[in-house]
């Protein structure tokens, strides 16, 4: 590092060591993480994309322990920030700039985090300009001690969409749109979906943007990952979708499993062969692979025929080649898997002492979405005082669904369309077009947090805001 990045990674080390950890700054060696570009061949052609990968060129981290230590360092050219999705440190250490705690890592500079580390499956991305579409994404996987000691093969899936155009095109593409075009037609690269895909599913609005591919671990299915397992082996699936603005069905058929964690909160077993999974969601699936058995984990995109994924392989199998389209459109993505979910650690029983709701706002064209018909640069935040039990009823007033997330803080799902649910703990909820879900969490982590939808090019377009401490 230069000396102006050792003087800001100092100073971030010294402010974040007084965040409440259990522990002192030094006690847990710090892993070096470093923002840069990498080369991947897609569909036969090589293409730049951004990464985050430690000294060994690992993507991501793994976490064991109960202690995150990173120093990040950024590469690249530009300035960039990267959000530790799914963790819970203090404001000034989440990773983004858009509440102004801090400003992004210029280029060459380098930032220290050390924080108490939330265990499950999370991931981390850029928060800054449209990054994250360029794959400026990586998993975050903090094993527990119970995880530590399981005898269970881990299996990383991180999904994304890819394009060749870059992120700023494929959005003026999005605001040039004619009315009618935008509409109905869209036929063509940061066009919405086709026409049969309309009629299929039944509603207008899906998908916004048309990809050159879809990426399961940065590969598809004309040259996919292959992990072999042992005999009977049993594996914890950590699905990552990191994509930028595509939900997927996840499709083991004809083999089963069960989902024991969402956003990396265990859940009660719910098996089944296909299991929805919004922008920024993760699942875990435990499931067994036979003897002589290979197990394809298909991500199939919602209202398109194309799919993404990797094979599990037994030992002494081969595999077959899998085509990365299929005949049927698959349907949208709904909430039959949140409905049936159960957390195993719901958050205690409690009246709320302050309730709110928002209305999600906007449309396809001309291309703009809104929170209560306010962008970023008019929003109004949400306000709450440290120590309530708020519910937040998030209401879908658009023809297109919206995974919203909030920073900072995890809440459980507690009702979809007005009628009650002991749901999932989460941090990202997907809310389907004129449907309302509502949450509920604790205030417990003062500060001004985000909360917008996780489809990239909405919150693009003005689809954020905030909630901040009184």
């Amino acid at each position: 590092m230069n000396r102006r990045s050792f003087l800001a990674t100092t100073a971030a080390g010294a402010a974040l060591a007084l965040l409440g950890g259990s522990k002192p700054f030094a006690a847990v060696p710090a892993t070096r993480l470093t923002v840069g570009r990498r080369s991947i061949e897609v569909a036969g052609r090589g293409a730049q994309v951004f990464g985050v990968t430690d000294t060994a060129g690992n993507s991501g981290i793994l976490v064991e322990g109960d202690r995150f230590h990173v120093d990040l360092v950024n590469d690249l050219a530009e300035a960039t920030t990267v959000h530790w999705h799914g963790q819970v440190p203090a404001p000034e250490a989440d990773g983004i700039a858009e509440t102004g705690y801090v400003t992004p890592l210029a280029p060459g500079e380098g930032r220290a985090f050390d924080f108490a580390a939330r265990p499950g499956t999370h991931w981390m991305h850029s928060h800054h300009e449209l990054q994250e579409q360029a794959l400026l994404t990586a998993p975050l996987i903090v094993k527990s001690a119970s995880e530590l000691r399981d005898d269970v093969q881990d299996v990383v899936v991180m999904l994304n969409d890819f394009s060749f155009k870059n992120a700023e095109e494929i959005l003026a593409g999005l605001r040039a749109r004619e009315m009618d075009h935008g509409a109905m037609s869209g036929m063509d690269h940061g066009g919405s979906m086709d026409m049969d895909a309309m009629m299929a599913t039944g509603t207008m609005d899906l998908n916004d943007v048309e990809y050159d591919a879809f990426l399961a671990n940065d590969r598809t299915l004309d040259d996919p990952q292959i992990v072999k397992t042992e005999r009977n082996g049993k594996v914890r699936l950590r699905i990552i979708n990191g994509a930028a603005s595509t939900a997927f069905w996840i499709d083991l058929s004809p083999h089963t499993g069960k989902v024991v964690a969402v956003d990396g909160n265990e859940v009660l077993p719910v098996s089944g062969s296909r299991f929805p999974i919004a922008q920024a969601q993760r699942l875990d699936i435990v499931l067994q692979v036979p003897a002589g058995a290979t197990v394809p984990v298909l991500a199939r995109r919602e209202g398109g025929r194309a799919r993404t994924g990797m094979i599990l392989a037994a030992p002494g199998t081969s595999t077959a080649r899998l085509a990365g389209e299929v005949d049927d459109l698959e349907a949208a993505v709904d909430l039959s898997l949140e409905h049936a979910l159960r957390s195993r650690e719901p958050i205690s029983a409690r009246v709320a002492d302050r309730t709110l709701s928002v209305m999600l706002t906007g449309s396809m064209a001309p291309y703009s979405w809104t929170i209560d018909d306010r962008d970023w640069t008019r929003r109004k935040p949400l306000e709450v005082k440290a120590g309530e039990r708020v519910e937040l009823k998030l209401m879908n007033h658009t023809m297109m669904a919206h995974p919203m997330h909030l920073h900072g803080h995890h809440f459980q799902v507690v009702g979809i369309d007005g009628r009650p649910l002991a749901g999932a703990v989460r941090d990202t909820v997907l809310v389907p077009s004129m449907g309302t879900v509502t949450v509920a969490f604790d205030a417990d982590n003062p500060g001004r947090w985000l909360y917008h939808c996780h489809n990239l090019y909405h919150m693009a377009a003005g689809m954020m805001s905030e909630l901040v401490y009184i």
